[in-house]
């Protein structure tokens, strides 16, 4: 509860000292705004769940749509439009969504294999597949 009120008191502040008396939308384009994106990454416990591996999963996903709308199209439009700035490296994490999504190769795809064997499939056969197909991708690491 106090995180949250101090987020609020911290949002509401900065909307208050950057507004724009009397902002015409229809003369000066959209209104501008300050994103908080503090989400990135992946949540490392001794023993994760499948909720952990969907809330990393949905992390990732974030992440690489603030990257893409925010980073990579910004710049690209100051580059257009020549205004000068300063380039901003990041990582582009499509890399490891790539790893978790990508249809036949990626973990949800073995995931939904090892699923369609209920019963004939361990979670030693499951990890062993993981390695097999993975095992060389620069972003997967396993425990075995």
């Amino acid at each position: 509860a106090i995180y949250e009120r101090l987020f609020c008191w911290i949002v509401t502040h900065i909307n208050d000292v950057i507004e724009v008396k009397n902002y015409d939308t229809t003369i000066h384009g959209k209104n501008t705004v300050i994103g908080v994106l503090d989400i990135y990454g992946f949540e490392i416990f001794d023993n994760n769940s499948f909720e952990q591996f969907c809330i990393n999963y949905c992390n990732e996903k974030l992440q690489q749509l603030f990257i893409q709308l925010v980073l990579k199209q910004e710049q690209e439009e100051y580059q257009r439009e020549g205004i000068p700035w300063k380039h901003i490296d990041y990582f582009n994490n499509q890399i490891i969504v790539d790893l978790v999504e990508q249809q036949h190769k990626g973990i949800i795809a073995i995931l939904d294999d090892a699923c369609m064997n209920v019963g004939k499939v361990t979670d030693e056969m499951f990890l062993e597949a993981l390695n097999n197909k993975l095992g060389k991708h620069a972003h997967f690491s396993s425990r075995k």
